[in-house]
């Protein structure tokens, strides 16, 4: 049986890549994000990619999409919640609210709202269960200087993910989270110039190639059901991660 996922923020950087990764391996794929252009650009015509043009902030769209997918496919067997935005580097009384309520509804609210859908279909479909595997990001653990919206939202990722995992178990819905660090896309591009650091210096950082993300992230959904990665951290190992701050 050909398997299923759902990829969020799938029209560019990491998602995108995970697409192709998973479209390669021979599953359908359904492709989330605002913006129906990238997200064509990403199927590129595959006979088993399915463009879902939505807003992972706006419920009725998320409902829409994975509705479709259910319809076209019948089953959903792995979500890939990646979808994810930042915001200006600012200490918190500087930071916009509305860079803030935004942030909040893309990162967490849009995870919430895909996991929701995707733990629907999970649960009442023969067989039953499936794989949820969120994006976390070195920022669930520790922080950027002047990221407390980003920060924020990746550490309640991590809370939603543990309560998945616990949720799930009746239902043989797994969750796990991969946190990526430095992975090269357009978003860290900035990383190869020079980004602030802790003790106020401006340094380059070591970056990685985005398909080890999108390979990492098929390694977990390959597992069978009674078998999960819980956490994974993949990063460029030069990166200032372990000792940072």
């Amino acid at each position: 049986m050909t398997k299923s996922i759902i990829i969020t923020g799938a029209g560019r950087g990491i998602g995108a890549a995970t697409a192709a990764a998973f479209l390669d391996a021979g599953y359908r794929v359904g492709l989330i994000g605002r913006n129906e252009d990238t997200l064509a650009a990403t199927a590129n015509g595959h006979p088993n990619a399915l463009v879902l043009a939505c807003d992972v902030g706006v419920p009725e769209e998320v409902e829409a999409s994975f509705g479709k997918a259910l319809a076209e496919w019948g089953r959903l067997d792995v979500l890939f919640n990646n979808a994810g935005r930042g915001s200006p580097a600012r200490t918190i009384d500087e930071t916009d609210i509305d860079d803030w309520l935004d942030v909040v509804r893309i990162n967490l609210t849009g995870s919430f709202l895909c996991a929701r859908a995707a733990f629907r279909i999970m649960r009442a479909q023969t067989p039953q269960g499936g794989r949820i595997i969120n994006n976390g990001s070195i920022s669930a653990h520790v922080p950027r200087p002047g990221s407390s919206p980003y920060t924020a939202t990746k550490h309640g990722v991590t809370g939603l993910t543990r309560t998945l995992s616990l949720d799930g178990r009746p239902f043989d819905i797994v969750c796990g989270q991969i946190d990526i660090g430095n992975a090269l896309t357009e978003m860290a591009m900035p990383m190869t110039k020079g980004v602030p650091q802790p003790d106020g210096s401006i340094r380059a950082e070591a970056t990685m190639d985005v398909t080890h993300v999108a390979s990492s992230v098929l390694h977990m959904a390959e597992m069978p059901l009674d078998a999960n990665v819980q956490f994974m951290t993949v990063m460029a190992p030069k990166m200032p991660f372990i000792g940072r701050g």
